[in-house]
């Protein structure tokens, strides 16, 4: 346990700070020439690479439409009714996001408009592992359909029977996803960004995924023509802002809940209590033992901080320092501390509100900046799939309107052809004038 006010400002930073990016010339170097095989040899080079890192060795890339329609019945009624309800709910929330077209004339005779038109096509990435990631799948995919992508593509690596796993199937379906390609890694985001003989590129690629992947986003996103990405990537993480009011076994499994997702994320406790960190801390120990990948979750949990503060204003200000992916609010009156929070992925409000909501089936979209980002990137939404542009159309009024201002901006710019290019206008108008005149 630490206590902030006890801190000078270097201590503080260095408490909130995660563990460094490693510089990794070998991962980059190793990534990269993956990314060249993939230029280099297209389908050839996913077959190999996907013998070589998942040990299955592929006839065909692309999943069967018939392997797609027959998902429902290969899974059991309780796990398609829990994918039929987030994806129902998913769907709702992110319909409600749909953008507004504008139309002003911001001059007489001179009419600007902004329009929004979905990407045409985007690849998703679901990574492979000891389970399926249906969630991932609904997160990305319904947003996509809802947004109207023409072209979805998602590419997971096979599992050790070279399928995809029943679920991620469903999911994919209900998204209206026709194109599942069963390829993972650095190899997939190359085949999305570069295309291959069976893989046409995409617009943008989304997704999570291991260091090798996340990697290969950030090298392929530097191509010139190349695709964008959702966002940067880092371990995952969560803060959680309680009072002595919070109920501490609810507390330890939310720290617990984002702990084991892997041995390098980030769990932190804030509070005002010193009561509620101790005992938070003993119920850690508990819950601990009940998991299924405790080991995980204890390497996570080993570097864990525990912060105690003067007030819940003082944890709001470590809250928005730190910046978390996830934001925990379990305090008396949590809808309160709502206008103070700035920087978060994603708040989740009150003790009925567990993270695991927003992973699964809440509605809200479980993709968000991490490491920080969430200064100044947004969670993942329905504008991540859509790009907006402008449209302006001038009368001859409008023209005429604006036109010395245009040409005066040009003049002291020395941009003389842009002058020309409206003054040539205006001594058309002005002649027409003066023969209608005549």
């Amino acid at each position: 346990m630490q206590t902030w006010s006890g801190l000078n400002e270097g201590q503080q930073q260095a408490l909130l700070s995660r563990p460094a990016m490693a510089d990794n010339k070998a991962l980059s170097s190793a990534v990269a020439e993956i990314i060249q095989q993939v230029a280099d040899n297209g389908d050839n080079a996913l077959r190999e690479l996907t013998a070589r890192f998942d040990g299955v060795e592929l006839s065909e890339l692309g999943l069967p439409a018939t392997e797609l329609a027959s998902a429902q019945r290969d899974i059991s009624e309780h796990v398609k009714a829990a994918i039929d309800t987030a994806y129902r709910n998913i769907h709702v929330f992110h319909s409600a996001q749909k953008p507004v077209d504008v139309k002003v004339e911001t001059a007489p005779g001179v009419v600007c408009e902004l329009k929004h038109a979905p990407l045409d096509s985007v690849g998703l990435y679901i990574p492979g592992g000891s389970a399926p990631l249906i969630s991932t799948v609904l997160m990305l995919g319904a947003t996509a359909q809802v947004a109207g992508c023409p072209r979805k593509v998602l590419c997971t690596p096979p599992n050790k029977q070279g399928q995809v796993p029943a679920e991620i199937r469903y999911a994919a379906s209900l998204c209206d996803i026709n194109e599942v390609y069963l390829v993972g890694g650095a190899q997939a985001i190359a085949a999305l960004a570069l295309g291959t003989e069976s893989i046409a590129k995409v617009d943008k690629i989304f997704g999570p995924g291991n260091s090798f992947v996340t990697e290969a986003k950030q090298q392929v996103s530097r191509i010139p023509a190349g695709p964008a990405i959702d966002m940067p990537a880092g371990p995952s993480e969560v803060l959680v802002i309680a009072d002595s009011n919070a109920n501490p076994v609810f507390v330890a499994s939310d720290l617990l809940s984002q702990a084991e997702h892997g041995a390098d994320s980030q769990a932190i406790l804030v509070s005002d209590s010193q009561t509620l960190l101790q005992a938070t801390e003993q119920e850690v120990a508990r819950q601990l033992a009940t998991l299924s990948r405790q080991e995980t979750a204890r390497k996570a949990m080993a570097h864990s901080r525990y912060i105690l503060t003067d007030s819940i204003d003082s944890a709001i200000e470590v809250s928005n320092q730190y910046a978390p992916e996830h934001l925990i609010v379990q305090v008396e009156d949590a809808q309160a501390c709502l206008p103070k929070l700035k920087n978060a992925g994603s708040i989740f409000v009150g003790q009925w509100s567990p993270e695991s909501a927003g992973d699964y089936a809440s509605g809200t979209n479980h993709v968000l900046p991490t490491y920080g980002y969430a200064r100044n990137y947004s969670s993942l939404g329905l504008a991540d799939f859509i790009r907006r542009y402008t449209v302006q159309e001038l009368s001859a009024s409008g023209l005429q309107n604006i036109g010395s201002a245009i040409m005066d901006l040009a003049q002291a710019e020395g941009l003389d052809a842009h002058k020309q290019a409206v003054a040539l206008r205006l001594e058309t108008l002005n002649g027409q004038q003066e023969q209608n005149n005549g």
